[in-house]
């Protein structure tokens, strides 16, 4: 037999071989109905336990991480490093001049984080942000784009509800606020708190100098006469004042720590229930009320802090005060998407079209 021919035979027995042993992999016959009742009901309860095992294990997992992607955006390492991030660090490692601007933020207000952060950032006292994070989603976005910036006090509430207003988690979400502050105050350091459904207009450390324990906003849309007081103002019809707990300036004194104090006491005793839908405010206007003869208290000027119920419903005073504005706030509103079309209504809602002024990009 000549080499071409052996060649031809040798490559057909190989293919043969071959051909054989795939057709013997996969028969052609079909299975009995008896074998395939058996294998699917094997299949079935496994695929069943395999299920349940799956869903345990993400059960355990995706509440630590906070993410269900934190598993795969992140080593085990860095996000460790997160979870064992503690206050004291962060304020140590963010505060300028004894001084740390704090938020309090949750995963659905990520977006106006974004915003907030924009116009600080234009008044250059952006790196001395902390966001206290809510959530390990927030901990983890947050410090993946701006290491350092974020930081979650344990035990972390629960995340779906705290952005609700009126709710029991947002109440838990609001009321642990005063023991930052406190803890932070304990620390030595000014501590500015704001929520981030705020616009900084222009610079507001101007309108915090003297050495008064607590500086603070009014939440009434009456307007004042620009030369008001900066006293505590009187009570309302509840018998308290309606101070803004939104926009607190605080130094490391023993009258501040005391309101601080006293307004843990009076969430203690004020807790939240279905018939009573409270928030944190009522209990800090307690607070100031109960210890104002022993603090010394200040009242910004309501041409630079305005409620939002001012700012945004009265337009006569915004045009008679204009230049004057410092802090925004976007309250007497509720809703997401009512805050930010109100925002776009007034050329402030500056994540679209300004994000990479943001410190943390866009998110």
């Amino acid at each position: 037999m000549s080499d071409a021919k052996k060649k031809s035979m040798s490559s057909f027995l190989h293919q043969r071989s071959l051909h054989n042993i795939l057709s013997d992999s996969y028969p052609k016959s079909p299975l009995s109905p008896t074998v395939y009742q058996k294998s699917a009901a094997i299949f079935n309860r496994t695929s069943l336990l395999g299920l349940l095992l799956l869903l345990v294990v993400l059960g355990v997992l995706v509440p630590w991480i906070g993410l269900p992607q934190g598993l795969f955006t992140g080593s085990p390492a860095s996000l460790s490093k997160w979870r064992d991030y503690t206050l004291a660090e962060a304020v140590a490692n963010v505060a300028k001049n004894s001084t740390v601007i704090v938020c309090a933020v949750s995963r659905p207000y990520l977006p106006f984080l974004n915003n907030w952060l924009i116009s600080i950032a234009r008044q250059k006292h952006h790196e001395k942000v902390l966001v206290i994070a809510e959530d390990y989603a927030t901990l983890y976005k947050v410090n993946e784009k701006w290491p350092g910036h974020a930081v979650l006090v344990p035990p972390a509430p629960d995340s779906q509800t705290a952005h609700k207003f009126g709710s029991q988690g947002f109440f838990n979400f609001t009321s642990r606020r005063p023991r930052h502050l406190l803890q932070i105050l304990e620390l030595g350091y000014n501590v500015m708190y704001n929520d981030v459904d705020m616009v900084w207009l222009a610079d507001p450390f101007p309108y915090l100098q003297g050495n008064h324990d607590v500086y603070f906003t009014d939440d009434m849309a009456a307007v004042k006469p620009l030369d008001h007081s900066h006293n505590l103002p009187p009570p309302g019809k509840k018998g308290r004042t309606y101070i803004c707990s939104c926009m607190i300036y605080l130094r490391p004194t023993s009258g501040a720590k005391m309101v601080m104090k006293k307004w843990i006491e009076e969430l203690q005793a004020q807790p939240w229930s279905k018939a009573k839908k409270a928030n944190d405010q009522p209990a800090f206007n307690w607070a100031l009320n109960k210890t104002a003869g022993q603090v010394d208290l200040y009242l910004l000027p309501q041409a630079a802090f305005p409620t939002g119920g001012l700012y945004f419903k009265n337009q006569t005073w915004v045009q008679e005060t204009k230049g004057m504005h410092v802090i925004i706030h976007n309250n007497y509103i509720t809703g997401f998407d009512k805050k930010i079309k109100r925002f776009h209504d007034f050329g402030l809602w500056l994540v679209d079209d300004h994000a990479h002024e943001s410190p943390l990009g866009r998110l």
